[in-house]
């Protein structure tokens, strides 16, 4: 059995500019996974950097009020909601409520810097 704290997980600010914590990721945990799993927070008024992946991510949202860009799309989230986005998709999050937006990102193969874009 694997078993690992979320407050034993150190947070950095990843390329998009989100704080992450990496709870389970292949290259650094004994596990054996085709994705890697991180908890992300959003402060209030803050917005990631517009960025893409090169793999497939989902979100979770936990915690707060977003307004999801995916492409030309935008689409209102909230605690509960589940958002799927595509390889390569150009893609941000914004925080428009007023507690941390925190979300959980599953990331499919799992994420690597190299295959994360920041679009200037």
């Amino acid at each position: 059995m694997f078993v690992k704290k979320t407050s034993a997980c150190d947070a950095f600010v990843a390329n998009d500019g989100c704080e992450i914590r990496e709870l389970l990721h292949p290259k650094n945990d004994p596990v054996d996974l085709p994705y890697s799993l991180a908890l992300a927070t959003v402060d209030i008024g803050q917005q990631s950097y517009q960025h893409k992946l090169k793999q497939t991510e989902v979100y979770h949202i936990l915690q707060g009020h977003g307004r999801m860009r995916i492409e030309n799309e935008k689409n209102e989230v909230a605690a509960g909601d589940v958002i799927m986005v595509p390889a390569e998709a150009i893609q941000c999050i914004e925080n428009i409520g007023n507690e941390p937006l925190i979300f959980i990102a599953i990331v499919s193969p799992p994420w690597t810097n190299d295959g994360d874009t920041r679009i200037e």
